[in-house]
Order: C-alpha cells, then sequence, then structure tokens
C-alpha cells in the first residue's frame, strides 16, 4: 500500500519590504512521505521570497519534471521555476530552458558545500539562473515551526528574512551562490 501525502495548512502573513510585497496567503502543502519538516519549511520559505498571486506549489518530490514551486504568467507560461535542494545540472538546464527565472534554494551541510562545488561550473552560464543557499542551522531552524497547522509571520529586510509564529521566530541570511546580475 502507498504512503500518502500529509497535508499541512499555513496562513502567512508577509511584509517583503525589499520588493514592497504585502499579502496575507492561505496555503496547503504537501509533504511527500519521503520529505522531512526541514525540505517542507525550506519549501515554505521559497514561497515566502518569491510570494506572488500565482506562484503555487508543484509536486515536487512525487514529479521528477516538475517545479518545487512555479509561477505562471496568464498565458502558461512558466516565468520563475523554484527548486528547492541539490538538483542536479541537467534538471537545472532543462528548467532554465523552460522558465523566464530559474531559482535554486541549496540547504544542508557538507553536502550542499559539494555539490555547488560539483555544479557550479556547469551551470553559470545560464542566465536566468540564481543560486542561494541557506546555513545549515537555518534550514534546521525552521523545523522548529513546522506543524500541520501553522500561523506565520515573515518579514524580509535587507536580504535578512524573520519567520515566526507566536511562540519563536527564526532570523536568516540566504547566501547568494550565483545570480546573473553578479
Amino acid at each position: 500500500m502507498a504512503l500518502k501525502s500529509t497535508v499541512y495548512k499555513a496562513e502567512l502573513q508577509l511584509a517583503d519590504l525589499e520588493r514592497a510585497h504585502f499579502g496575507d496567503y492561505s496555503l496547503t502543502l504537501a509533504r511527500h512521505p519521503s520529505e522531512t519538516d526541514e525540505r517542507l519549511m525550506v519549501r515554505l520559505l521559497a514561497f515566502a521570497l518569491y510570494a506572488s498571486e500565482s506562484l503555487s506549489f508543484g509536486r515536487g518530490l512525487s514529479a521528477e519534471d516538475e517545479a518545487d514551486l512555479q509561477d505562471t504568467d496568464l498565458t502558461g507560461n512558466i516565468e520563475r521555476w523554484i527548486d528547492v535542494g541539490l538538483p542536479d545540472e541537467k534538471s537545472i538546464r532543462r528548467a532554465c530552458g523552460r522558465a523566464r527565472q530559474v531559482v535554486v534554494l541549496s540547504y544542508g551541510s557538507r553536502a550542499a558545500e559539494i555539490w555547488w562545488q560539483q555544479t557550479a561550473g556547469k551551470v553559470v552560464g545560464q542566465k536566468n539562473l540564481s543560486v542561494l543557499a541557506l546555513m545549515p542551522d537555518d534550514a534546521l531552524a525552521l523545523t522548529g515551526l513546522a506543524e500541520r497547522n501553522m500561523r506565520l509571520q515573515c518579514t524580509i529586510q535587507d536580504g535578512v528574512v524573520w519567520l515566526g509564529n507566536e511562540d519563536s521566530h527564526v532570523e536568516l541570511q540566504p547566501r547568494v551562490l550565483f545570480s546573473p546580475k553578479a
């Protein structure tokens, strides 16, 4: 018998001062049986970083050829493709061919560093790719906020993200590993 995804609900109040984007979002996240709380919360963080009315969660781990999050325009074209974790070089190139902008939000300890060392030289020519990294402690700290029903507040300013609930908060600063603007 196949295991089913676990459904998480999040009420997210967002104040992104860098993009002058403010909003309240009611989100439903399906946590794949093989997904950790850490990865689930990094996906939620990715949503907060790039939030828009048209940004949605993809099937992620359930579908290899699909983004973890994607933002599409009214014609169905993919404006932004967001992958969380350590995708292989072929997946990144394929995404860069399908979307106007591709973002990879990597996390993890030594594995993430090794992944970027091995992947960087193969993808830095992609003009529509941005790669961000979370510090290992930051990604793990996010798991403390994971609940089946979450009410979260998020403020983004000067590259710093504050994400929290009534009881606790996490302050983190995603590091830009690669950006076409850099």
